[in-house]
């Protein structure tokens, strides 16, 4: 008798919990900025740089580093030269 009450206790927990993220309060966007002008200086400071590297030397996630990248790219500030399957050689823009 005891095994018959687990499942159903298991059961009403389960839908108490997704009753609660239901109806929850929203979570914060968390949004992580990259440091411009570090960036700026690793990139002018290396021949070419990847996406692995920036985040690497800057201490941001591969994805952060990777939106600045694309963003610096469309600028002008940067130029993509190489690579392959999202791992692009980017270089600075000579001024």
């Amino acid at each position: 008798m005891a095994g018959a009450n687990k499942p159903s206790g298991s059961k009403d927990s389960k839908k108490g919990k997704k009753d609660k993220g239901e109806g929850g309060v929203r979570k914060a966007e968390i949004t992580v900025m990259i440091d411009e002008k570090q960036a700026i200086k690793i990139i002018q400071n290396s021949k070419v740089v990847t996406v692995q590297d920036l985040a690497r030397q800057t201490g941001v996630k591969i994805s952060a580093a990777n939106s600045f990248l694309k963003q610096a790219a469309i600028k002008g500030t940067v130029k993509k030269i190489g690579g392959y399957s999202g791992h692009h050689l980017y270089q600075a823009v000579s001024s």
